[in-house]
């Protein structure tokens, strides 16, 4: 179904839910850059599940979650972040959320030194009328790590 097919109303409903994601998304992205990752924790679920290129095995549960951000606090920072074509498919009070993501670290000159492209899923379910986070997917575009430069 197309965004022609649908009603006015549901393309509003639809627009507003994708405005809000993407606001939790960036608050929480705004911590991540500056080495804080517990907005994370904050729109993630109890029973949230969580994939990521760098690690070997899924993270599963919040408690899991936090006891990895508690491992790398600090330790992840840098300077641009950019979402790039975001869409979001609303089923009842499910929403699934896809971006590309491009952060990147300024050098000694000013320009910008390195570059790491991601691919992003993430699905969200309403839960005591809050959006939460309950499956994380993180790859690298391309589907390997990034080169430097």
């Amino acid at each position: 179904m197309t965004s022609r097919d649908l009603g006015s109303s549901h393309k509003d409903r639809i627009a507003e839910i994708t405005k809000h994601l993407l606001s939790l998304e960036d608050d929480a992205m705004e911590s991540w850059r500056q080495g804080d990752p517990w907005g994370w924790t904050e729109i993630s679920s109890d029973d949230v599940t969580y994939f990521d290129p760098t690690l070997e095995a899924p993270i599963v549960g919040l408690e899991a979650l936090k006891t990895y951000y508690a491992n790398i606090e600090g330790k992840i920072k840098y300077e641009g972040s950019e979402y790039l074509q975001p869409q979001v498919q609303v089923y009842g009070d499910t929403a699934v959320l896809s971006y590309r993501y491009v952060s990147t670290n300024i050098g000694e000159n000013g320009t910008p030194a390195h570059h790491t492209r991601w691919n992003c899923t993430e699905v969200y379910v309403k839960i005591h009328n809050k959006w939460k986070i309950v499956h994380t997917h993180w790859s690298y575009i391309g589907g390997r790590e990034p080169m430097e430069g």
